[in-house]
């Protein structure tokens, strides 16, 4: 089955019929409003060096890393919303903080990497707009039996990694790792939080490792000690969901279970926060980033970023 026809032609289509067409616009501003988040930082990825790593948190869980040259961008959501990608549209959450870099500023990614399937990760938009800014130039790596919602664009390569799968793109290896979320896109879907192993949409964290360093990007995730068993593997840094948690804690970590798995079960140097600050949640916009500032003391690990548009940079000797 194709799912992604199925969204477009059978849903959207009656979500786009239910809904005045002189507010559909192509540049996804539907029910956008002037309360905006402005952002005080910028990443520069023009200034960023092929010998270091550089780690900037775009929104979201988007986060742009240079990877000693390697050029990846996580589950992109560029524009001003996520949800369903009707008419050249978006129809869905707007957010409350633009991305910290416009869609023309972003560089090139050699590889984009996806978490899973929910739209707030696989922002068809963002990756329609990618692979034809770069079509046939550019990486893509999703979890298992998410590729189908995709497959239609213009990927140099677009590949499935399932949990404790492994591939390399140059001096850059990728394992897919187990997290504790779900993975459906619509409900009804099979889903491997529901017990459909074989059929089911998977939900992937990463580990990225070049030259010795290595970077886990958890996606999103709730609570779980599945992620004890990365920590001899001496991981640097840790992209980790620290809001969403309410209504949805089954599904979301809080800050403070994020850094206990982030220092005690992990036992990263470093913590980047994602998953807050970007779209009005029911916990407080700002509670989430003040929570993980007050309660990191208590931890042995360093906050690397803390707020949207901020870099963590460092070099192999660090």
């Amino acid at each position: 089955m194709n799912r992604r026809k199925f969204i477009k032609n059978s849903l959207g289509l009656t979500l786009a019929g239910t809904i005045a067409p002189s507010l559909i616009t192509r540049n996804s501003q539907l029910f956008a409003g002037d309360n905006k988040t402005y952002i005080s930082y910028k990443p520069n990825p023009a200034n960023w060096k092929d010998d270091e790593i550089n780690i900037a948190w775009i929104g979201h869980a988007t986060v742009l890393i240079n990877f000693f040259g390697k050029i990846i961008l996580t589950d992109p959501a560029l524009f001003n919303s996520v949800g369903f990608y009707v008419l050249g549209t978006t129809i869905g959450k707007i957010r409350a903080t633009m991305p910290a870099l416009e869609f023309d500023e972003i560089p090139k990614p050699d590889l984009v990497l996806i978490s899973h399937a929910h739209m707030d990760h696989m922002d068809y938009k963002s990756l329609k707009e990618l692979t034809k800014k770069y079509p046939g130039k550019v990486n893509c790596i999703t979890a298992y039996n998410t590729k189908d919602i995709i497959e239609d664009l213009n990927w140099k390569t677009l590949t499935e990694l399932d949990w404790g799968e492994s591939l390399k793109l140059d001096e850059l290896k990728i394992t897919g790792i187990e997290v504790n979320h779900d993975g459906f896109r619509l409900p009804g879907e099979l889903d491997r939080a529901k017990g459909h192993m074989l059929y089911g949409r998977s939900y992937n964290g990463y580990i990225l490792e070049s030259n010795g360093k290595k970077i886990l990007f958890a996606g999103d995730t709730a609570y779980t000690e599945k992620f004890k068993q990365h920590r001899d593997k001496n991981i640097d840094v840790v992209i980790m969901p620290i809001g969403g948690y309410i209504p949805h804690h089954h599904r979301h970590c809080d800050p403070e279970e994020a850094l206990i798995m982030a220092s005690e079960h992990i036992g990263a140097k470093y913590f980047v926060p994602i998953h807050a600050n970007t779209f009005d949640g029911d916990e407080g916009f700002h509670v989430p980033i003040d929570w993980m500032n007050k309660s990191v003391e208590k931890y042995d690990i360093k906050i690397g970023i803390s707020e949207i548009g901020q870099t963590l940079t460092f070099n192999a000797e660090e």
